[in-house]
Parts: C-alpha cells; sequence; structure tokens
C-alpha cells in the first residue's frame, strides 16, 4: 500500500480488481517481478477484448463490403484507412491521460484523475474541427491521391457519413482512459460486447438485408459509437451518483477549471499524437500508393492491413495495461516498483505477445484472408503479404512495449522523433525503393515498414534501458503542481 493512501478507497478498488494490495507488497513497499507479470498479463486481457471488439468495428465495414463487390473494397479500403489515421489524433490525445491519469492516482491526487479526463474531452474536441473539415472534403484531397475516381468518391460518402460518429468515440477513449487509471479494465470491454455484436448486425441489416449498399457500414459504425460513448458516460455518472466520487472533479461551480492548463496535458499530448501518427500514416501511404498495381493489388492489401491493425491490438492491449502500471508506480515514488514493472514488461508480457502473434498470423495466413475474399488469386496474393507481417512481429512487440514505458514516463516526446525516423526515413523510403525500383510491389513496402520497426525497437529500447527513473518521477510531481 501506498504510505498515506486511504484505506476507504483500497477497499473500493476490491483487491484483485485494482492496484497493489497488501500481500502483494514486501514489508518495504516493493513489488515483485512475478507480481507484476501477472498483474499486466491479467489487465491485458479485457483491454485485449477491448481493442479487438472495437477494431472490428471497422473490420466488420470491410467485410460486409466484400460482399457488395471489388470496387467497394477498395473504397471502403482507402475510407477505413483515412478514417484510422485521422481518428487516430484522439487516441494520440487520450495517450496524455495514460501517462497523468495513473500517476495522479497512484500520489493519491484523486480529484486530479477526473480533471485531467475532462480537460483530454475538452482538448480532443478542439482538434476535432480540423478532423471534421478535412473528412467532409476527402474526395478532392483523396483525388491526387489515388487513380480511380469511383474508389474515391466510396471513401469520400464513407467520411462524411463518419463525422457523426466524433462526439461518441472521443467521450469512449477518453472514458477508457479515466477508469483504466482508477484499475477498472472491464468496463470498456463490456460495452463493446454489447456494441461489436450490433455493429454487425446492423451491418447485415443495412448492407445486405435492406439494400442500403456500402453506406450502409458507416451508418452502422455511428450508431455504434454513439451507443459506446453514451454508455460509458452512463456508467461514470453511475459511478458518481451510487458508488466512488473520489476521483470525479465536480464541473459544478469548477467549470472554468476544464479549461486551464492545458499546456502540460498538449506537451505529452502532441508527441503522443505523433507516434501513434508516424505509424498510421505510413500505413496510409502503402494503401494509397499500393492502388499504383491495380485493383486486385490494392484489395490484397487492404486485407492484410486489416489484419495488421487487428492483431496489432494484441501488444498495444499490453502496452496500455504496462503504461498504467508503471506510471501509477511512478506516482506513488517507489523507484524500484518502476524498473520491476518495466522488466516485466520488456522481458515478459511483450515477447508472449509477439510469439503469439507471429504464430496465428504465420500458419493461419491463408485461412485468415479467406475470411474477406473466396478469389484463391486473391487469397494467395494477400498471405504471401502476410508473410512479412508475421516476421515483423516478433521484434515489433518490444517497440510497443518500450513505447508503452515511455508514455509512462512522459517521455512521448522520444517516442515521437523515433517513430518520424523509424518510418519516414527508414521504412517507407527502404519500402519505395524495393517497390518501384527493384520491382518487388507491395511486398517491398512491407519488408521496408519492418527494417523501419527494427530501427525503432532499437531505439525505443535503447531510451528505456538508460532511464533515469528519479528524475522521472521528479517531473511527475512537478507535473501535478502545475496542474
Amino acid at each position: 500500500m501506498v504510505p498515506g493512501e486511504d484505506s476507504s478507497l483500497i477497499a473500493h478498488r476490491g483487491g484483485d480488481s485494482g492496484y497493489n494490495t497488501v500481500e502483494s507488497l514486501k514489508k518495504d513497499g516493493e513489488t515483485s517481478l512475478e507480481y507484476e507479470f501477472w498483474y499486466m498479463t491479467k489487465t491485458s486481457i479485457p483491454l485485449i477484448i477491448t481493442f479487438l471488439l472495437q477494431c472490428s468495428l471497422s473490420s466488420s465495414a470491410l467485410v460486409f463490403a466484400g460482399r457488395v463487390g471489388t470496387l467497394e473494397v477498395g473504397g471502403i479500403s482507402i475510407g477505413n484507412v483515412t478514417f484510422a489515421v485521422t481518428s487516430a489524433i484522439f487516441i494520440g490525445i487520450a495517450t496524455c491521460l495514460d501517462t497523468v491519469c495513473p500517476q495522479a492516482y497512484g500520489a493519491g491526487k484523486y480529484n486530479m484523475v477526473g480533471l485531467y479526463f475532462q480537460r483530454g474531452v475538452a482538448i480532443s474536441f478542439l482538434f476535432a474541427v480540423p478532423v471534421i473539415a478535412f473528412w467532409y472534403n476527402s474526395e478532392y484531397v483523396l483525388s491526387f491521391l489515388v487513380e480511380d475516381a469511383d474508389v474515391v468518391h466510396i471513401a469520400a460518402v464513407y467520411l462524411r457519413i463518419m463525422i457523426l460518429s466524433l462526439p461518441g468515440y472521443i467521450i469512449f477513449e477518453c472514458g477508457k482512459k479515466y477508469l483504466q487509471a482508477q484499475g477498472d479494465f472491464v468496463t470498456g470491454q463490456n460495452i463493446l460486447f454489447v456494441c461489436a455484436p450490433l455493429n454487425i448486425l446492423l451491418n447485415y441489416l443495412f448492407v445486405l438485408k435492406y439494400k442500403f449498399g456500402y453506406i450502409g457500414s458507416p451508418i452502422s459504425m455511428v450508431l455504434s459509437y454513439t451507443l459506446m460513448g453514451l454508455t460509458i458516460v452512463a456508467y461514470i455518472c453511475r459511478q458518481i451518483y451510487f458508488g466512488n466520487s473520489s476521483c470525479w472533479h465536480p464541473i459544478t461551480g469548477n467549470f472554468s477549471a476544464i479549461f486551464k492548463n492545458w499546456g502540460p496535458l498538449i506537451a505529452l499530448a502532441l508527441p503522443g499524437l505523433i507516434m501513434i501518427e508516424a505509424e498510421f500514416f505510413a500505413f496510409e501511404i502503402i494503401t494509397v500508393l499500393s492502388a499504383k498495381f491495380g485493383t486486385e493489388v490494392l484489395a490484397a492489401q487492404s486485407i492484410v492491413a486489416t489484419l495488421q491493425t487487428f492483431f496489432f491490438q494484441l501488444p498495444f492491449s499490453c502496452s496500455v495495461a504496462a503504461s498504467n502500471r508503471i506510471a501509477y508506480h511512478i506516482g506513488s515514488g517507489i523507484t524500484e516498483n518502476c524498473k520491476t514493472a518495466t522488466k516485466a514488461t520488456m522481458f515478459g508480457v511483450g515477447p508472449a505477445a509477439g510469439i503469439i502473434n507471429f504464430t496465428v498470423l504465420y500458419f493461419g495466413r491463408y485461412k485468415l484472408c479467406s475470411l474477406f475474399n473466396a478469389d484463391p488469386v486473391l487469397v494467395n496474393k494477400a498471405a504471401g503479404l502476410l508473410c512479412v507481417v508475421a516476421l515483423n512481429q516478433i521484434y515489433d512487440c518490444f517497440n510497443v512495449m518500450a513505447a508503452g514505458v515511455l508514455r509512462a514516463q512522459g517521455r512521448q516526446r522520444i517516442g515521437g522523433y523515433l517513430n518520424i525516423m523509424a518510418y519516414y526515413l527508414v521504412g517507407l523510403e527502404v519500402g519505395i525503393l524495393l517497390a518501384f525500383k527493384f520491382k518487388m510491389e507491395v511486398l517491398g513496402f512491407w519488408i521496408g515498414i519492418g527494417v523501419g520497426v527494427l530501427f525503432l525497437a532499437i531505439g525505443e529500447n535503447y531510451f528505456v534501458y538508460i532511464s533515469n527513473w528519479r528524475n522521472i518521477i521528479s517531473k511527475s510531481q512537478d507535473l501535478r503542481h502545475e496542474a
């Protein structure tokens, strides 16, 4: 137990459902490597389910578009990737909550958890303005990147409809971080247990049964994200009025506090945004350039990109769990616990996630690709690309875990710089050279990205290795004083 922590809050967290119990700590307040590995594995499971179910929302659109036609697959794919890249802005902004909310909770500054959440939502809505403008005018922009006018039109219609999903999307993303900081990793999962199957049902009804065509998919996603946002708001309200309100910052009489001291959060959010956007935008470039090799190649690339995104949720979920855990230890101020949790992340949870992803993607590549389309030629093309994606998983897990540690430390800036270098000075440069100069087409893109990811993993792990934990803890305390 952290010195000075309110025993009532420990009771509220309920043993295994929250952070360290008294039994999990040594007499001197230090944790153990075994416990940290077990704890992060346990908390990763609901996060994995949450992210996979959330990822299935856009994957369902591609699957149902495949039942309509190849042209629709290409258009929905471009729309999906563009949605993923631009909506990742809000995931990037929410990463600052991965730093500040668990740190505040670990330090016993419970009221700050709610205030950080409210500020995160406000900042996200501000950033939504240019995103909405881009989505509304996306047909004009995408026409410079994709030659097929029909594909561009489908993607643009998709994005215009998706504008209506943003309020629910933003509130759900920030709401998850608010609850996770308190040790609640299951509420987001439970909401998606309802909304993900509902999204599939709505896709079936709108796209196939009632013949809305491809626009049935974005309509389904809008309804699903709106319900997700409303449900998490309802849960938080229930928590405030009928459960524990210690982490909530009262809005009445304190509304102006939400719009103050945004500087420290934005300083963390922008590099976090760059870390995520650099990767997402690199895959957007690959998908767009793939269109130059024909509709069939674009369809194969779309299948592989969707599967890669889907399986990325496993290490990313483990990374979020690790980030929350390490940030909690930083807030509590116990240096050895920070080191122990980092070792459990880098040498336990991360490699396990990488091995699982490699095994499923490599040995199940034909079966996975056939889920999207029955054309054997298309399946073979996609399965060949998936071999490279599977190999990338072995070292990508170290990159993803190290990024989680850097987020916990509040050192997103390092990750931001390294991501730009890895993807744009190494990965895409090598990929474009192999694709066009050496005629390897899309395969060359994926090999190049793999080289970039390897560079990124080495760089981020180096900075994690040289971490000055005392300085990191001190800066965490300064950040809370500024707020």
